[in-house]
């Protein structure tokens, strides 16, 4: 037989063996797979290839390749565990005896046992069906994705939709936002000018009344002054009332906390860091409530009590105020604090009240972060408890001490020279009286400029302090003092200033103070308070 060049699997031991037995003039090319057995072949590099028979159908119908069988078929024989002897000649003996076409028909199918198929083997032999798969396959993905996408166009013209109403929705309540800010501006803006208007007057009355006072002698034009006094306070009390519960519900009312001692025997820290002044707003009504609602012969009982505070730095201070009064039913409990609520009008009740009292002393132990509880039956009076948190301040306060150099510092003012800018002839009046009372010299300024222009004009250190009210046609009170503050003259710059005017409010002394006020006299004048504030303002 002539020599060929045979490429076969360089891993196939037997069919090596076989060749090199049977074709020994043969050259064997190894490969590392029957594809490259089968380009070798096909590029001319070897003359045949090995492979089982189903694959060399395959190829030949590929490649225009021929396939013959191997002319003479391997010797086969069984292999035995060692030590068997007899077991391996009886099935070698077996294979012996049996026709050489049914061996070799056995071999060819133990050999292509072992053959896998390839998808590309898969794909020939079922084309048809691969591409009816694949074709469904894409359209269902198609249809998914279609599907998918209509709903994101219908979810995007729904938001947009919603996107659009919202917008229309909150452009409304912008609108109506700044419409309630405006009535809020518009009502605030009012109550500061009625607050001003108001006190002008109320300040004249009562303070006319009060000089009248020291020249009646009849018992009965003393009574009438008397009640003059007491119906004008209780007016501007209302007046306090209504202006405070506005103040509160627009969110301007805050706390000034200043050191200010509160004394009990059941107190340990006596030296609390508090607002004082809407601390006694608050008890102011709750006292004078428990007065009001008691009558003759019954009791009202005010205990402070200092309670563990797990706070570190406070002080908690529970104070019950309790009555003996009329009390108040179930049924009107729930609204006690709502703004102009009261059990008993005026006139069924016979005891004056605007039924603001209560919503204040609550809006402003909330606004403290405190608590206030009732309990009351009718015919068997009302408990008040107020539980309120206080910074413990690290210095202590001697009221007694304060109010006796106070009343010290009053005698020393005696023919103190000072210049009042008021505009209102008869706010003028009452306060040069009680400043000459005292024994204070007074010149009078009817406006801003009048006022600037006499410290410009007088030498240094003829005023000892100007008392300015604020509202003054020309130039008002602040300008007036933001141009005393400049001027060139250091003395002159520097004298003390006193607001003294009828807007009453926390944000109105604070703006004086920042405009270079050295303190601040709310109308109507406590001829004591303002005393205090001039020499407060010399000492400083």
């Amino acid at each position: 037989m002539a020599a060929n060049r045979v490429a076969i699997l360089k891993d196939n031991l037997p069919v090596r063996r076989q060749i090199e037995y049977y074709y020994p003039q043969w050259t064997i090319i190894p490969c590392r797979s029957v594809e490259e057995a089968r380009n070798k072949t096909v590029r001319g590099e070897a003359d045949c290839f090995v492979t089982g028979a189903r694959q060399a159908v395959k190829y030949t119908e590929r490649n225009a390749l021929y396939s013959i069988p191997l002319s003479r078929p391997l010797e086969i024989s069984f292999g035995v565990k060692s030590g068997q002897p007899q077991l391996l000649a009886v099935l070698n003996k077996t294979l012996k005896a049996m026709p050489i076409g049914m061996l070799s028909s056995s071999f060819s199918m133990h050999e292509n046992a072992k053959h896998k198929v390839t998808l590309e083997d898969y794909i020939k032999d079922n084309l048809l069906l691969f591409s009816a798969s694949f074709l469904l396959v894409t359209l269902l993905i198609l249809s998914i994705f279609i599907l998918l996408l209509q709903k994101a166009r219908k979810a995007e013209r729904a938001a947009r939709s919603v996107a659009g109403k919202a917008k229309d929705l909150n452009e409304k309540l912008q609108i109506a936002v700044e419409k309630a800010e405006g009535a809020n501006r518009a009502k605030t803006n009012f109550l500061n000018n009625m607050s001003h208007d108001i006190r002008t007057p109320m300040n004249a009355i009562l303070g006319y009344n009060r000089l009248m006072r020291k020249k009646l002698t009849d018992p009965q034009l003393i009574d009438y002054q008397r009640k003059i006094e007491q119906s004008g306070s209780l007016l501007l009390s209302i007046i306090n009332h209504v202006l405070d519960m506005a103040r509160i519900e627009s969110g301007k009312s805050k706390l000034d906390e200043n050191a200010r001692m509160k004394k009990t025997i059941a107190v340990e820290h006596r030296s609390l860091i508090c607002d004082g002044t809407k601390i006694r707003e608050i008890f102011v009504n709750l006292i004078s409530n428990a007065v009001k609602y008691t009558p003759r012969g019954g009791s009202v009982e005010v205990n402070v009590n200092e309670l563990p505070c797990e706070r570190e730095g406070f002080a908690r201070i529970q104070t019950v105020v309790t009555d003996t009064g009329i009390g108040m039913s179930k049924e009107y409990l729930p609204t006690i604090y709502d703004s102009f609520s009261r059990e008993r009008n005026t006139t069924m009740g016979k005891v004056a009240g605007t039924g603001l009292g209560m919503a204040i002393v609550k809006e402003l132990v909330t606004m403290m972060g405190g608590t206030i509880e009732v309990k009351s039956e009718l015919g068997e009076g009302t408990t008040f408890t107020v539980t309120l948190d206080h910074k413990i301040a690290e210095t202590r306060h001697d009221d007694r001490k304060e109010i006796a150099s106070r009343k010290a510092a009053a005698e020393s003012l005696a023919d103190l020279h000072i210049l009042l800018a008021e505009d209102n002839d008869l706010n003028a009046e009452i306060a040069m009286t009680l400043l000459e009372e005292a024994g204070l010299k007074v010149d009078r300024a009817a406006d801003g400029i009048q006022c600037v222009s006499r410290i410009e004009k007088e030498p240094a250190g003829t005023y000892a302090l100007i008392l300015m009210d604020i509202q003054m046609p020309n130039m008002d009170g602040y300008k007036a003092t933001e141009t005393i503050r400049q001027l060139p003259d250091p003395k002159k710059a520097a004298i003390p200033i006193i607001a003294m005017t009828a807007n009453a409010f926390e944000e109105d002394r604070k703006m004086a103070l920042a405009k270079g006020m050295n303190g601040y006299i709310a109308k109507q004048i406590d001829p004591a308070k303002m005393l205090a504030a001039i020499q407060d303002a010399i000492e400083k």
